[in-house]
């Protein structure tokens, strides 16, 4: 034998809940709804642009690996742009070729690594533009929610005061509308720091990469200046 409260679950859904909201739990599922569409396309942006970085850094790191003098490597970025790893490429070959017209050696390495640690960290910085809004969304949403629901309880115990009844029926919906706005919370939240750790992972690994990158340009001029 089924319960009041089960029934009313059973009669009552979503729509239905959320018809007995106010503007002020609209507001709310408003905000959440907005935060997740934000946190998605977010996410689907970055995944796309994660994974071709990593396509086309792969074809540039091969064809840097197989050339034998630096003319042959600029020859082969100009196939691959704007690959990350080539404008990270350009930075060392700026400076590398700027020494070299100069005073047709290289007289200073450190500064080559530091060009090359510049470019590292602005591609780095492009690739981690908007993953805070991932973390502030991940991080601000339950709270949101939670709001929302302790406003709907204290909106529960008012009509309660008012009306005088104490019946499930007449108390249930509010409830339920109230916890609404909690549960989406959730929802917004939880794809958010999913997706915020994985892109901080794949970050990690990219910036790995860059700086591997940098030591193997640093070999490649090394080896083929003699000095």
């Amino acid at each position: 034998m089924q319960g009041p409260f089960e029934t009313l679950i059973l009669q009552t859904g979503i729509l239905d809940m959320l018809a007995h909201g106010t503007i002020f739990t609209y507001a709310v599922l408003g905000v959440l709804v907005c935060f997740s569409i934000v946190s998605l396309t977010i996410a689907f942006a970055k995944w796309s642009t994660f994974g071709s970085a990593m396509h086309t850094d792969a074809g540039f790191a091969r064809a840097f690996r197989k050339a034998n003098t630096l003319d042959a490597v600029v020859a082969a970025a100009e196939s691959f742009r704007p690959t990350p790893l080539v404008k990270i490429f350009d930075y060392g070959y700026g400076e590398t070729a700027r020494q070299l017209n100069t005073h047709r050696r290289l007289i200073n390495k450190e500064a080559i690594s530091r060009s090359l640690q510049v470019g590292i960290s602005e591609q780095l910085s492009r690739f981690e533009h908007n993953l805070n809004w991932l973390a502030t969304i991940a991080t601000v949403s339950p709270f949101i929610g939670l709001f929302g629901t302790v406003m709907g309880i204290v909106r529960v115990f008012n009509d309660l005061g008012t009306s005088g009844s104490t019946a499930l029926t007449s108390v249930g919906p509010g409830v339920a509308d109230a916890l609404i706005a909690t549960g989406v919370g959730l929802i917004a939240a939880i794809p958010a720091a999913i997706f915020y750790n994985v892109f901080g992972r794949r970050l990690k690994e990219m910036g790995d990469r860059f700086d591997n990158f940098s030591f193997e340009y640093i070999n490649m001029i090394e080896r083929t200046t003699g000095e």
